[in-house]
């Protein structure tokens, strides 16, 4: 992830919504999300579409297989 999320927030509400920059509680949400974003980086090219269940139903049927 690159650039800072705190400053991505800011510019965020200052561009789409035309206000000031979020509160502190807000700025450091948006700091915590980096290691979200981090963990999905690095499952890119690691996971497949077609090994996951196909619908609902299948996902339900594959985990209770597993049980």
């Amino acid at each position: 992830m690159t650039g800072d999320p705190k400053d991505l927030a800011v510019e965020t509400a200052q561009g789409w919504f035309g206000v000031a920059p979020p509160n502190d509680a807000a700025l450091e949400f948006a700091a915590d999300l980096r290691q979200t974003v981090e963990a999905f980086e690095a499952l890119r090219g690691r996971l497949r579409f077609e090994d996951e269940p196909v619908d609902f139903e299948a996902a339900l049927l594959a985990y209770r297989e597993a049980e």
